[in-house]
């Protein structure tokens, strides 16, 4: 799938008008990307193979690109964005990149999804000084300027997620027997050692490790191994598919842990597909309004997004957490390429993205706000636990910051 939101041509920029007649074209700076009349984004997503499911992140934020040249675009230029299906592989993710950054010359890619997929194009991307921006992946390593200047995460790490549930668990659970189902890719591995960090010296606790592959068709088999290592705690590490299905068969062959979810599958639409009977008492930790928590229901912030979600994606469920994400991670790329003004270099598009202090960002929880610096590129940095009751998350405890602050 190829989405590919051309603007239109609407006059001028926002050319200030000096002494005279003469305007004031020098101050512009443009790199590849950028224009008078355009800024070129650059996107990858699985719409369609065994992630297919966060395709919808994709076609929300071509919808927001669409709203935002609605208004005017940015400093009067319209926005292109470009998205390219990579079907969550990563050999295709470096075919798309070549051709978003050699052919269609784009200015940088934003919210390009996935951890393997990203760290295929990692080197690549810095190599050529092309902004990798708001990457759609919690994974720790995007937060590494000094080697890795031209890459930035947008959502808490992994690594940090899973040492707060680990710390969580720990005091809560008597006697616990961890069992963990782990993606085998670099984006299960950073919840993994996060769990080990956190346990510390109750490493111990965990009792078995199985993995999977993103190609396998089912975790079936290793939810049962995980039953029958005689763990009382299920620590899930999986994308969506395999979420749902991990759930369900655990309760087919009776086994009820306390289960601890990574925020990447805790969308409501996933635990439906699990059965609400199945997912009570499920602990996860969000950083995003959940808009089936009825506390949300005359949120200001919620109120606007439903009436763009109305307009722009009649037909999105708005139940699904993965829409606020697309809005809130557009509203970000948006407010960094506003700062830039007429200086559209990838030197200055970093620059700004570097620098933002305190922004509140629409959709994300009370108390977490956006702030980076040259030497920290983790935009989001705060989450809260919740837990799954009824139809709906329940969030609970205090805002938790990050390691990374």
């Amino acid at each position: 799938m190829k989405t590919n939101r051309r603007g239109f041509v609407g006059g001028l920029s926002a050319a200030a008008m000096l002494s005279g007649t003469r305007v004031a074209f020098a101050d512009k700076k443009y790199d590849d990307g950028a224009s008078d009349t355009e800024i070129k984004l650059g996107n990858t997503n699985p719409y369609s193979g065994p992630a297919s499911s966060y395709g919808i992140i994709g076609k929300a934020e071509a919808a927001y690109w669409k709203s935002v040249n609605d208004r005017g675009g940015i400093n009067g230029r319209m926005i292109n964005f470009i998205s390219l299906d990579d079907g969550y592989s990563p050999p295709k993710t470096v075919e798309c990149i070549r051709q978003l950054v050699e052919q269609d010359k784009v200015l940088c890619t934003f919210n390009t999804l996935g951890t393997p997929c990203n760290t295929a194009i990692h080197k690549y991307m810095n190599q050529k000084k092309v902004p990798q921006l708001f990457v759609a992946t919690g994974a720790s390593k995007w937060g590494n300027p000094k080697e890795y200047p031209w890459t930035m995460g947008y959502q808490p790490d992994y690594h940090t997620e899973a040492v707060i549930y680990a710390k969580h668990l720990l005091a809560n659970v008597k006697d616990a027997k961890i069992g963990v189902l782990m993606q085998n890719d670099d984006y299960g591995k950073d919840y993994y050692e996060g769990l080990r960090d956190g346990l510390g010296k109750e490493v111990g606790r965990i009792v078995k490790h199985v993995t999977y592959e993103v190609t396998d068709p089912t975790v079936e088999s290793q939810v049962i191994q995980l039953k029958d290592s005689g763990a009382n705690v299920f620590f899930n590490i999986s994308i969506p598919k395999f979420c749902a299905q991990s759930i369900r068969k655990a309760m087919e062959i009776g086994w009820k842990p306390v289960q601890y979810l990574n925020n990447v599958s805790a969308q409501v639409t996933t635990m439906k597909t699990a059965g609400f009977e199945n997912v009570q008492g499920i602990i996860t930790a969000a950083w995003l309004k959940d808009p089936t928590d009825k506390q949300w229901a005359d949120d200001a912030e919620l109120k606007t997004w439903r009436e763009w979600m109305n307009k722009y994606v009649p037909n999105g469920n708005q139940e699904d957490v993965n829409y606020v994400y697309a809005y809130s991670v557009a509203y970000l790329m948006e407010q960094t390429l506003k700062k830039c003004g007429d200086n559209l270099t990838r030197d200055n598009l970093m620059h700004q993205a570097a620098n933002h202090q305190k922004l509140r960002v629409p959709g994300l929880l009370p108390g977490i706000l956006v702030s980076t610096s040259p030497t920290d590129f983790y935009p989001v940095q705060a989450v809260q636990l919740q837990r799954f009751k009824g139809e709906s998350w329940e969030l609970f405890g205090d805002i938790l910051h990050a390691e990374s602050s």
